[in-house]
């Protein structure tokens, strides 16, 4: 088990390695000036050769490359001084010279238009888009399931006909344009009954109580994140029901005398379960990378909003860190489940 894992652990580096060295080729073809992107157009040119020098952008693409990866490998080679200890807040291993082996968080420099760290403004907005996309997963997971049993029991009935048409539905309907339909409907037409708003974060600011949560500004983004997995969770438990129900221990439970919800529930619903759940671990990381634009449609400060208004400023930094983050969530999630999967299944080779 531990070779497996380290085997999963060391294709996810591979694949993160990948992802840095296309990100930082997009983002360096791309017309522009960073350092006139920090400073804004009237700095003066020292101002600029200071930011350039900062970021190595003096220095030739190759030497840019391996600059951004020291900056973001959390064992990496730095000067070692207060100036430089100030900026990356590492923790020194070993000198070498001038410079030290250290420890640190990976460091993904600053924003062009805030000048702020863009670790800290994750930080601030992954969580939103966290609690989105968990409860979307939620959401998705009860009903998907719920409507995938009963379109199984019923099969070929109206309620069958229905659920599927929901489902396919669900899945040709692009999250944009259903985020706009949503909050239309639910959130301007229908708004005086539901009390919900087109748009909304998760925490407001009131003037007498401060920054408060705002749960209702959840239900619509929520609800439009959750479409695409629901109708895909709804066919693979209506199909593993259907595979399940027709094996001999099911008809063998009902020869016995077993009533119709201990078999489904207890005997037939458990063993369907497993490709729904390969489903769920599976989609909660794509659904930290659909947010985007459903936060951007509901005006939900989340790591999407984040990303899609740094990419309109071309304020490449932050686009930057948020793809390796989410790309990171992937490989972690990924490598999770095949462990899991291992452990829980012995059928499972590891290999």
């Amino acid at each position: 088990m531990i070779n497996y894992a380290l085997k999963k652990l060391l294709y996810g580096l591979a694949v993160l390695a990948g992802v840095v060295c296309i990100v930082f080729i997009l983002f360096n073809i791309l017309p522009g000036d960073p350092a006139r992107m920090t400073m804004g157009q009237r700095a003066d040119v020292q101002s600029l050769d200071a930011v350039r020098k900062e970021f190595g952008l003096d220095k030739s693409k190759p030497v840019q490359f391996l600059l951004y990866v020291n900056d973001l490998l959390p064992l990496s080679i730095h000067p070692y001084n207060a100036e430089t200890q100030e900026k990356y807040h590492y923790i020194k291993l070993i000198k070498i010279g001038d410079d030290a082996l250290v420890l640190k968080k990976p460091y993904l420099r600053r924003s062009y238009q805030t000048k702020r760290d863009v670790t800290t403004i994750l930080a601030e907005t992954v969580p939103n888009t966290f609690i989105l996309a968990l409860t979307a997963m939620i959401f998705a997971t009860i009903i998907g399931v719920f409507l995938g049993v009963l379109s199984a029991i019923y099969k070929g009935s109206w309620i069958d006909n229905l659920a599927n048409s929901f489902a396919i539905l669900g899945i040709s309907a692009p999250s944009f344009f259903a985020g706009i339909i949503i909050a239309w409907l639910f959130g301007f037409v229908l708004s005086d009954y539901t009390g919900l708003n087109m748009s909304g974060s998760l925490y407001s600011y009131d003037p007498f109580r401060g920054e408060i949560m705002t749960w209702k500004n959840l239900w619509l983004p929520m609800i439009t994140l959750g479409l695409r997995p629901l109708a895909i969770i709804v066919q693979l438990t209506r199909s593993a029901m259907l595979d399940v129900l027709s094996q001999d221990y099911i008809r063998t439970a009902k020869a016995k005398g077993l009533g119709r919800n201990a078999i489904i529930y207890k005997h037939a619903l458990k063993n369907a379960l497993n490709p729904v759940i390969t489903a769920i671990s599976g989609w909660f990381a794509s659904l930290l990378a659909g947010s985007f634009f459903v936060e951007y449609i509901f005006g939900y400060n989340g790591l999407g909003r984040t990303t899609v208004n740094a990419l309109e400023m071309s304020d490449f930094p932050v686009v930057m860190g948020s793809i390796l983050f989410i790309a990171f969530v992937f490989v972690i999630v990924n490598i999770l489940v095949d462990i899991l999967y291992a452990w829980v299944d012995p059928r499972i080779k590891l290999a």
